[in-house]
Order: structure tokens, then C-alpha cells, then sequence
């Protein structure tokens, strides 16, 4: 089911929404000093091609200097995105075929407004790491 929702997701609005995080990771990196948003924008690109069976988990090493970048972030650019993947959210929903496809938008609301000292994981490995196998 993920592979079809992401198929589906990819074709409708993953690939334009990958395009346009791309653009932005290759100005950033082109500025130099912002470099790290740059990466940022690329992660979050890659979240947005195939968001079905991963997460965003917050990296154990990361430090006061992911908070002050995500600060930055935040009032730079990340809640005019995180506006409009709600915005975007909200039309999704409106048919039953784009639920999941809101759903998925709004897994990308937490990514767009804070994506310094984050790592996308497939959701089986979390669920493995909560829920260890005893044996």
C-alpha cells in the first residue's frame, strides 16, 4: 500500500514540491554561508519524493547550533512553508483520494518548520527500536 500511495503522491505533487526544495538547497549552497539550510532543503526534498513509511526523527547529537539554525529557519522561511503545506493540506483533503495524501502533507509541516538536527528513517525502524523482539 505505501508503494501505491507513494506512486501516487510522487506523480501528483511530490515531484513538484522535490523540484522546488532542490532550487532552494542549490541557492543556498551557493551562498556559502548558508550551506546547511542548503543540505536541509535537499533532506526535505528527498522526505517529499516518497513520504509513505518514513519519519522524521530528531538526531540524539544535535546541538544549540541546530536550535539557533532552525531558529533562523523558522522566521526566514519555514512558516510561509509550513503555511503552505497546510494551505495544500486543506485542498488534498477535500476528496477521499487525497486524504492520504493531506496526511502526508502534513507529515511535512514538522520537516519544513524545523529541519536542523533531524534524520528521515523508514517507520519500521522506529517501531523496531520501540518495540524490541524479545527471543
Amino acid at each position: 500500500m505505501r508503494t501505491v500511495l507513494n506512486v501516487i503522491w510522487l506523480l501528483l505533487c511530490g515531484i513538484w514540491l522535490a523540484i522546488g526544495y532542490v532550487l532552494a538547497g542549490v541557492v543556498c549552497c551557493i551562498l556559502i554561508v548558508t550551506i546547511p539550510f542548503g543540505l536541509a532543503s535537499f533532506r526535505i526534498a528527498d522526505f517529499t519524493l516518497w513520504p509513505f513509511g518514513r519519519r522524521l526523527v530528531r538526531r540524539p547529537d544535535a546541538g544549540v547550533p541546530s536550535l539557533l539554525g532552525n531558529i533562523i529557519w523558522i522566521i526566514v522561511a519555514g512558516w510561509w512553508l509550513a503555511l503552505g503545506h497546510l494551505a495544500t493540506a486543506v485542498v488534498l483533503a477535500v476528496t477521499i483520494i487525497g486524504i492520504p495524501l493531506a496526511i502526508a502533507n502534513l507529515k511535512l509541516v514538522p520537516v519544513s518548520l524545523v529541519p536542523l538536527g533531524r534524520v528521515i528513517v523508514d517507520s519500521d525502524e522506529v517501531e523496531a527500536a520501540r518495540y524490541p523482539t524479545v527471543g
